[in-house]
């Protein structure tokens, strides 16, 4: 996560008192308490930009305000939950509200990459212990005994000696007058009440109510609606229009064309945007809108080769952008193409050439992958209202510190002048982390002088890009006449990216190891996917190592860990990325819980994937049986090494949302082009998992131990493929190379050169 760029005067740790209402209210920055040499000690740099806020009330109330955005996964309880922890509060009495955005205070306040537990571990639990603390100090002057003799519990603080007890509350005006404790201690983990107890959402019952919480939910005065026209295809771009028909229809106010960025405009690193020149339709409703842009008569033409300034660490730079009307058909030969050309090594261990020289035996596989859309549930929407001296921005986002310098600088406006307030997510995956929209909505707004909201319909959505990249790998293995694995070969390659982490199992588990990448420019705009690259890495590898255990004669569980013991025992290289001993544990944890071996078991066609991502372990036993003469997953046994799991009925969800979400991609999922335009524009033409076809039943495990939280939001998501591959291969007898299994990629191309074992 990079670092706002702050001046030492805003980078104090932050105490105010709300006297009036005689309550408390703590606000904890840790960049800003760290160099204003107040500070908390022993913090590891991701720390950054992280904070937690909290308020008490006369009445013992306790109002904590979660600052990441939420889109389904649960911050909004489980980040307070480590401010109650440590506070020592009754989470029945806390009340629990989004943030608003303030890069100041909070940071960036990024939703994504399985960062919001991890990195607000320690920040936000220091929050509360300080609280705690300074709570205590003030009931322990007010009774005139030893700091060391007061104690709390559940919101009260408490003499035993003198029998007295009182509310967090009533002292909490005298607390916030008082100096905020440096390093206040800890609770270790066997001590915690809060932390480690499944606790339902907060917003439940908002939920369930109806009640307006998400972005297209959101109503301001005097709001008009804003739809774009965007190209049919990547590749093209507006040449002229004909509105006369469109602003005869009801309700419309203008028709024009908008361009997003200017020439020579510096793109951060977020700024990805699929097309430049749009073409706006504003009106009253998002029926008459709808209605009235079907009546536009355009012109597109080509766009040809496109440059965009990039900003970087080393200054910005200009990318080139092909123009180019792609199909897959093409890109799928383009990539068996370059994929026999050399590539870029990202790693060698040892002499693998001269291994796979002297083998007796060579496994070679390639694998194949498409473009993948998000499809969040609540398709993208944003409101604004920017005049020339302020900017309001409501809806939904993952990322608002890192697009409000976007905004401030497309908008000439300081950052103090630009109000972003987030709305509950319908969805993200990665794609809300992407602010081109809010651009797009606020100079809009800026244009017509009104507040306006923008909203892409499905079929806008699902055609403006930002897709999971295309993938292709190929995998090698040499044995020796003994069946020994000795060399190991992956070269990966896609449009516009390849998947390939060079670092990760198995690297340092073999003596001769060789990682390739290569890539391919492209116009389709690609971004981050629930677990960017992982997805698709893990599904080949995981599927190669299971074909390679066949081969070797060894079975899968087996022939993993035998691995991963000689990495823990004696490792190949350096910066190998993964803890062995994790590794191993949730696959023996796989092994126990699924009944691997067991004859019960026997009518399963069973399939088993680890993998490791986001600084998470997971690892999926799928079980396929037939079913109206189709294979379907009716079982799922998962474990998973996320380290302390603080709100467990949430970390259960995440999980079975991810196994739900990796099935149905591994069986459906696929977005094609043919000449630039995507060919499936909605749901009757992009498949995605059904109700019915979901697990009868998703059985989750956590590895218990006191390690620090890591991601969990993505790392159960990659495995799944894999699992899925090689329970399919137990099915049918043929091994899948091509997503999605049940209506591959290509229809099968790629495939024809793995039958084959040299």
């Amino acid at each position: 996560m990079e670092k706002i760029n702050q001046d030492n005067s805003r980078r104090t740790f932050l105490k105010s008192s709300f006297l009036a209402g005689g309550g408390l209210l703590i606000s904890f920055a840790l960049p800003e308490m760290l160099s204003a040499g107040t500070g908390i000690p022993d913090q590891p740099e991701p720390w950054n930009e992280l904070t937690g806020y909290i308020k008490i009330t006369p009445d013992n109330l306790i109002k904590i305000l979660n600052p990441n955005p939420e889109f389904g996964q649960n911050v909004m309880t489980s980040l307070p939950m480590m401010v109650a922890e440590e506070l020592d509060a009754d989470w029945k009495k806390v009340i629990v509200e989004m943030a608003p955005h303030d890069s100041v205070k909070l940071g960036a306040q990024f939703t994504g990459g399985s960062n919001s537990v991890r990195m607000y571990w320690k920040p936000l639990r220091e929050a509360g212990a300080a609280a705690r603390t300074m709570l205590i100090q003030a009931a322990a002057e007010n009774w005139g005994v030893p700091v060391e003799e007061v104690t709390t519990k559940s919101g009260m603080l408490i003499h035993q000696k003198s029998g007295r007890s009182t509310t967090y509350g009533s002292v909490a005006t005298k607390a916030a007058a008082l100096p905020v404790p440096k390093g206040a201690k800890l609770k270790a983990v066997k001590d915690f009440s809060v932390v480690g107890t499944s606790q339902k959402n907060v917003e439940r019952f908002k939920i369930i109510s109806g009640k307006a919480l998400f972005g297209l939910d959101y109503k301001h005065e005097g709001m008009l609606i804003a739809m774009i026209e965007h190209p049919p295809a990547f590749g093209m771009k507006l040449k002229s229009f004909d509105a006369t028909e469109t602003l005869k229809m009801p309700g419309i106010k203008d028709v024009f064309r908008q361009t997003l960025f200017e020439e020579g405009f510096e793109q951060a690193g977020f700024d990805t945007r699929s097309f430049n020149e749009l073409l706006v339709v504003v009106g009253n409703t998002t029926w008459e809108v709808i209605n009235a842009r079907r009546k536009l008569k355009v012109t597109w033409e080509a766009a040809g080769e496109t440059k965009n300034t990039v900003g970087g660490r080393n200054g910005a730079s200009t990318v080139s952008i092909p123009g180019a009307l792609e199909s897959t058909t093409t890109q799928l030969e383009q990539m068996k193409q370059m994929a026999a050309k050399p590539a870029q090594q990202l790693r060698k261990d040892g002499d693998p050439e001269t291994a796979f020289k002297n083998a007796a035996q060579i496994i070679e596989r390639t694998y194949n992958a498409p473009f993948l859309a998000h499809n969040c549930m609540e398709p993208m929407n944003f409101f604004a209202h920017v005049t020339d001296d302020k900017a309001l921005f409501v809806g939904p986002l993952q990322a608002p510190g890192w697009t409000e310098p976007t905004l401030a600088k497309l908008f000439n406006l300081k950052s103090d002048q630009i109000e972003i307030q987030m709305t509950r997510m319908g969805g993200g995956f990665g794609r809300r982390a992407y602010g081109h929209y809010l651009a797009e909505a606020g100079l809009i707004s800026k244009k017509v002088q009104a507040p306006v909201k923008l909203v892409y319909t499905r079929e806008d959505d699902m055609t403006y890009g930002i897709y999971r990249p295309m993938y292709t790998a190929t995998y090698r293995a040499a044995l020796d006449k003994d069946k020994k694995l000795i060399a190991f070969h992956v070269k990966g390659g896609g449009i516009p990216e390849h998947a390939i982490h060079a670092n990760r199992f198995p690297a340092g588990a073999v003596d001769n190891y060789l990682a390739e990448g290569w890539q391919i420019a492209s116009n389709i705009t690609i971004g981050a996917f629930r677990a960017p690259r992982s997805n698709f890495n893990a599904a080949a590898e995981q599927s190669f190592l299971d074909e390679l255990a066949e081969a070797m004669g060894k079975d899968p569980i087996d022939f993993r860990i035998e691995l991963l013991k000689r990495a823990k025992e004696n490792p190949v290289g350096k910066n190998n990325e993964y803890n062995a001993d994790r590794y191993i544990g949730v696959l023996e944890l796989a092994r126990e819980k699924s009944g691997w071996n067991k004859p019960e078991n026997k009518k399963y066609s069973r399939g088993i994937a680890a993998y490791f991502c986001h600084n998470s372990y997971a690892a999926h036993v799928v079980d396929i049986v037939m079913r109206d003469g189709k294979p379907y997953v009716e079982r799922v046994t998962s474990t998973i090494d996320c380290g302390v799991v603080v709100n467990p009925d949430a970390a259960r969800n995440m999980v079975e949302g991810a196994v739900v979400d990796g099935i149905g991609n591994a069986f459906y999922g696929k977005l094609s082009h043919k000449d630039g335009a995507g060919e499936q524009k909605n749901f009757n033409q992009y498949r995605i998992i059904r109700h019915s076809e979901a697990p009868k039943k998703i059985d989750v495990h956590f590895v218990k131990n006191e390690l620090d939280p890591t991601g969990l939001g993505e790392p159960p998501f990659p495995p799944v493929f894999g699992a899925v591959a090689n329970a399919l291969y137990r099915f049918t007898g043929n091994r899948h190379y091509d997503q999605p299994f049940l209506n591959p990629i290509g229809q099968g191309q790629g495939s024809s050169d793995n039958k084959k074992a040299f």
